[in-house]
Formats: C-alpha cells, sequence, structure tokens
C-alpha cells in the first residue's frame, strides 16, 4: 500500500464499535473519497497524487470492506444501510476535525456520498458521483438489459446464504470476472497488480464476502425505502453536484443519466467519459480533468 500512496498515513477511528479504517494524505479543503463494490479505498490510487495537491484527502475503507470492521447484519439490514456507512464517515470526519467537506464517490461509495448529501445537507459542500444512478432509480428502472448487466444487485441482495455458499467456493475468481465484466475492456488491464492484490486479499475472506452480500441487501430494502420517503417529500440534494459516468458504465443503459439525476439534485453538472464502470482507474486523466474543477470550485 504504501507504493501505492505515497506521502499518506493511516487512520483508524472506531465508531459505535465499528473500526473505521482511512487513509489520509494532502494540504488544502477536506475531501472524503468513498470507494465502492468489491473494491477498497485502493481503487483511488491513480488520482490521489494529483487531488492531494489541491485537498485533504480521506480515503477510508466502508464497514464491510477493506481494512474495516464487518460487523453483525440485523433483521432490516439497517447496519450496512447507506445511511449507517454515512454516518460512520461523518463521525470520521469529525474526529479528524472536518465539519464540513467536499465528497466524492465511486459505485456503492457514490451512494454513501448522496445519501450523506440529503441527511445532512449542511454538511457536505459538493458532490462527485461516479458511475452510478440512485437506487430508486435502479429499482424503479430496470428492464431485460440493465438487469442482466447488473444481475449482481439481485444475486448478492438474496437471503443468507445463497450468494456467500456460491462465492466462497472460488472468491478470487468471481471478483476477477466481475471486475472485468464491468470495465470497456472486459478485462483486467485497466487495474495495478498492487490494488488488485488489495480486492483479492480482503473480498475473498468470509466475513467479507457475507459483509458486501448484506451491503446489497440493504440495497434492495431500506436504501430503496430511504429513496423512496426522499422521493414522496420532495427532498433534493442541495449541494453542487457533478455526475461523471463511463459511455460503457453501468449508467449507460439508462437512458440520459443527467436527467436522472437532475430529478434529485438542485445543482447539477456532469457527463460522460470514455470508460467502463471503473472510470478512476480506467480513465484517470478525464475523471481528474471533470473533477479538479468541479472541486476547485465549490469545496470549501
Amino acid at each position: 500500500m504504501p507504493t501505492l500512496f505515497p506521502g499518506t498515513r493511516e487512520h483508524r477511528q472506531t465508531v459505535a464499535g465499528v473500526e473505521i479504517f482511512a487513509r489520509i494524505g494532502g494540504s488544502g479543503p477536506p475531501l472524503l473519497l468513498v470507494h465502492g463494490f468489491p473494491q477498497t479505498h485502493a481503487m483511488w490510487h491513480r488520482l490521489a497524487p494529483w487531488l492531494m495537491r489541491h485537498f485533504t484527502c480521506v480515503m477510508p475503507d466502508l464497514r464491510g470492506y477493506g481494512y474495516s470492521s464487518c460487523p453483525a447484519n440485523d433483521a432490516g439490514n439497517e447496519a450496512y444501510s447507506k445511511r449507517t456507512m454515512a454516518n460512520d464517515l461523518l463521525a470520521l470526519m469529525r474526529a479528524l476535525g472536518h465539519e464540513r467537506f467536499a465528497v466524492v464517490g465511486h459505485d456503492r461509495g457514490a451512494r454513501v456520498g448522496y445519501r450523506m448529501a440529503l441527511d445532512h445537507p449542511q454538511t457536505v459542500s459538493c458532490l462527485g458521483v461516479l458511475d452510478i444512478v440512485p437506487t430508486y432509480a435502479m429499482w424503479h428502472n430496470f428492464t431485460v438489459t440493465l438487469a442482466m448487466k447488473t444481475y449482481h444487485w439481485l444475486f448478492l441482495a438474496q437471503p443468507h446464504p445463497l450468494p456467500e455458499m456460491l462465492i466462497e467456493q472460488n472468491p478470487v475468481g468471481y471478483l476477477d470476472f466481475t471486475i472485468a465484466s464491468w470495465t470497456k475492456s472486459k478485462n483486467l488491464s485497466a487495474f495495478s497488480e498492487e490494488a488488485l492484490a488489495e480486492y483479492r486479499t480482503h473480498y475473498a475472506t468470509p466475513e467479507h464476502i457475507h459483509a458486501t452480500c448484506n451491503d446489497y441487501r440493504a440495497g434492495a430494502t431500506c436504501d430503496l425505502a430511504a429513496d423512496e420517503a426522499d422521493r414522496a417529500q420532495g427532498r433534493k440534494i442541495i449541494c453542487p453536484t457533478l455526475a461523471v459516468w463511463g459511455n460503457t458504465g453501468i449508467p449507460s443503459n439508462i437512458p440520459r443519466p443527467l436527467d436522472t439525476w437532475r430529478e434529485w439534485c438542485s445543482h447539477l453538472e456532469g457527463h460522460g467519459i470514455d470508460s467502463g464502470h471503473f472510470v478512476a482507474e480506467e480513465n484517470p486523466e478525464e475523471t481528474r480533468a471533470a473533477l479538479l474543477p468541479f472541486l476547485n470550485a465549490h469545496a470549501h
């Protein structure tokens, strides 16, 4: 990991009995960078050197991922809800002295980010969401094409122990196949060997397989319910928001992703880039070119 993130330090913060790991580096206004499934904070290694020139970057592992704890689930899946994950990271940032900060998230991390922006609007100065549309839009707009591309939403959310039992037979094979299938090139060429080693090491343990399935069980239950409640009340994300997606990424199967986000955001900009799902690793140059001007204008 030091080879991926030179000049950074490690931090561990216990929040309500759950240990959250974070890597911290850089200087300037605080910026929270949140990874997605089935990765860890290592996914930021190609963007971090650029971002750390302008911002104090805090790169956590979500609960259930990487070096953070894998707490027990509950009947309602609230332990792995994006609201709970957002509260973990809010407590982490406050412990580091950051009361207001910018947030950029990819995949599940972007869901944590937009949930934080909805629940704690005075805390998030601006929000970047990478290669997603809201959970509400995913579940309410499923098509055959989208279901085939994102079958894991249905598979991982199945009751325990079905997905765990199947994945545990060959977890590294499942991880490699899954992330390759979401890239534009349909192989692993976009990923550095050091980052891949991190993803494989953490994902291959039974507790991480179980925890990440719980993440998707929350997505199908309490996360969807939280979005539906916001939608019914007309609540929107009030901070400046940037949506970036890969032109062959997951939102590419949803017509006009920016229009979808516009239903949720008061101040929105964004566009697609030449990439699959993993924009920060497949095309860090275009991702950086989209993020830096936005963050420089709005992170304070």
